[in-house]
């Protein structure tokens, strides 16, 4: 019985202290391609069939060239974020009545797992013989890894299916109390120029409510209706029609970088988001099995170096990020993000993509 690895395997250059960085692809029937790094356990581009674009294929992610600029990716592009995505209030949680104590990154704020977070380390990818066009991650970290209690392992999955979904299944376990919050943060252009900005994109989101944010971007512990806001979108609306609105809550992040809450949660995948793009077709559809969705609209892009050299403009991409809600540790009226031994984090988001022409 012969062994099927359902990936490409590229070497990607190396690590600041050396060790090999590697890339994995995975394509499906249509041609469809998506690519892995195992720094970060990062999407570094997908690419779907385009007879009007150069080579056949228009990437949709932003990203970069070399491995060496995944070391640094302030942006987080493509990257998984953990422990602790988005952020949590001067560094600091409590946990079963013991205090701790985080690097901050962000101001005076704990942001996106701190200045070594999972998005800057080398991942292991798991060896499986599999059917699928599928590559898994596993990454142990240390008990007191950027003052998080307890030694935590975790793993990430991408699928590529047959009709063009990315799955990425996520699981974690520790060995002491912790709180754990992972995310993917992919930027998208749907029109694969990201010189083409996001303005016309246009957004549905399931959300009735968000939870709004002092000046340092930390959860008030309110949760709010969207209603007669700019961040209403039950019906679609584009991303650039009032994201400049003179509204206290935009100001804050320089534009749209909320946390809306999934309605009627319950842990089962649900479908929360849909981006189309009316020029290319393309269409993005979010589900997730997590109580929150961060929606970010690249707004602190300015002066980013991607891919091919090209410096990109704010806005050019988008992040839509699946996830419990800003420093839940510190607000105990949001969903819970403490792991414990003998339980098992789990997530489920799906990113479909389709066209209609």
């Amino acid at each position: 019985m012969s062994f099927r690895v359902p990936y490409e395997k590229i070497d990607f250059g190396s690590a600041p202290d050396g060790r090999a960085v590697s890339r994995y692809r995975l394509t499906n029937a249509e041609g469809t391609r998506a690519t892995l790094c195992d720094l970060g356990a990062t999407l570094v581009s997908f690419e779907l069939p385009d007879p009007g674009a150069p080579g056949g294929m228009s990437d949709i992610v932003l990203g970069f060239d070399t491995a060496e600029e995944y070391w640094t990716n302030a942006p987080y592009l493509g990257a998984t974020v953990g422990r602790y995505a988005n952020r949590l209030a001067g560094g600091r949680f409590s946990v079963e009545g013991a205090p701790y104590a985080l690097a901050v990154n962000d101001g005076r704020n704990h942001l996106h797992g701190g200045p070594t977070g999972f998005h800057r380390r080398l991942w292991q990818v798991e060896q499986a013989d599999d059917p699928r066009a599928r590559v898994s991650f596993q990454l142990v970290s240390p008990d007191g890894d950027e003052g998080y209690p307890g030694e935590l392992s975790v793993s990430v999955s991408y699928e590529l299916t047959p009709d063009n979904r990315l799955i990425i299944e996520y699981a974690a376990t520790t060995d002491r109390a912790t709180v754990v919050n992972l995310t993917h943060h992919s930027y998208f252009n749907l029109t694969g120029k990201p010189e083409n900005g996001i303005g016309g994109h246009v957004l549905w989101l399931s959300a009735e409510c968000f939870t709004p944010t002092d000046a340092g971007q930390i959860p008030t512990g309110e949760i709010r209706s969207v209603a007669g806001s700019p961040l209403d979108f039950r019906e679609p609306t584009p991303i650039g029609a009032r994201i400049d609105a003179p509204d206290p809550d935009l100001r804050i992040g320089s534009g749209y970088d909320h946390n809306f809450v999934v309605p009627n949660w319950k842990g089962s995948l649900e479908r929360v988001a849909e981006v189309h793009e009316p020029t290319s077709g393309r269409t993005l559809t979010v589900s997730t099995t997590e109580p929150g969705l961060q929606f970010y609209s690249g707004n602190h892009l300015a002066g980013v170096r991607g891919k091919s050299g090209r410096v990109h403009a704010a806005r050019e991409g988008f992040c839509l990020e699946a996830q419990h809600f800003p420093d839940s540790p510190n607000q105990p009226s949001f969903p819970t993000t403490v792991l414990r031994p003998g339980q098992t984090y789990r997530q489920t988001t799906e990113y479909a993509f389709s066209r209609s022409r």
